[in-house]
């Protein structure tokens, strides 16, 4: 009898050798796809972390230049205030004013703040107009009017080729405030949507204000007579001069105007 002898196995053991050696395969498979994707997750994280990061320092840039683009809405209108018979109270109650309109006619709150933080800039065209005349006690003459009327353009020269959408709303507003949905406005004479939506809404809230504060020209007058002079016209104001949308949005929201009216006034008011 042999001490040794050569294992020679059965073949139900070949049979579960070979099975484990292929399941083993498998996982081996498996788990080499799973350390593949598992690489692919990290080194995308790792991307997706440096993106975030990325933007994060985007925006954070962007956010300073609009502090920046702002601080300079804040004193070109302080600029122009000292050429103007309008005061900050006035300005603030423009951004309001426009405000609530485009809420009315469905802004969304992004745009609705854009229009109120532009708007103060609407007259910032005034600096250029002589202290002679601005200053002026009394009705100006037809020369003085025409040079008056140069502001709107001046104030758009001031604001122009800003990469700021907030400069760019308000070099918008300077130059279009003065047009009037029929066309019989001023400096371009546009008519109807061509005029800039902004423009529009701070048109109608500058008459507003201006019916019911002092002027050179007349006194000031109560909410009711303002707004029956935008609704149904006078001599100087017609209603045809409004977007009939926005006409209809005062009509529906008049007393949220002499509200903020009644609420900001100049003593009250800061820069």
């Amino acid at each position: 009898m042999k001490l040794s002898q050569e294992f020679v196995p059965d073949d139900d053991l070949n049979k579960q050798l070979r099975s484990a050696k292929s399941q083993l395969a498998l996982y081996a498979k498996d788990l080499k796809a799973l350390l593949s994707r598992e690489r692919t997750k990290s080194c995308k994280l790792e991307t997706t972390n440096q993106q975030l990061q990325a933007y994060a320092a985007e925006q954070h840039k962007t956010r300073e230049l609009e502090k920046a683009y702002a601080d300079t809405v804040i004193r070109l209108t302080l600029a122009s205030r000292y050429k103007d018979e309008e005061t900050g109270a006035h300005i603030q109650r423009l951004s309001h004013y426009s405000k609530i309109l485009a809420r009315v006619i469905g802004l969304d709150e992004r745009d609705a703040q854009l229009i109120f933080d532009a708007a103060p800039m609407h007259d910032v065209g005034k600096v250029g107009i002589p202290d002679r005349i601005m200053h002026k006690q009394g009705p100006l003459d037809e020369q003085e009017w025409e040079i008056v009327k140069r502001h709107p353009i001046l104030g758009a020269n001031l604001l122009a080729g800003s990469p700021s959408l907030l400069l760019q709303t308000a070099r918008d507003i300077a130059l279009t405030h003065h047009e009037r949905w029929d066309g019989s406005g001023y400096p371009q004479g546009l008519k109807g949507e061509a005029i800039p939506l902004g423009g529009r809404m701070v048109m109608l809230g500058d008459t507003y204000d201006a019916l019911r504060s002092v002027r050179a020209y007349k006194p000031a007058f109560s909410h009711e007579k303002a707004c029956d002079i935008i609704l149904n016209g006078n001599a100087r104001t017609q209603p045809g001069h409004f977007d009939p949308t926005l006409l209809e949005a005062f009509r529906d929201r008049h007393l949220e105007f002499d509200g903020i009216f009644s609420e900001i006034r100049e003593e009250e008011s800061t820069p």
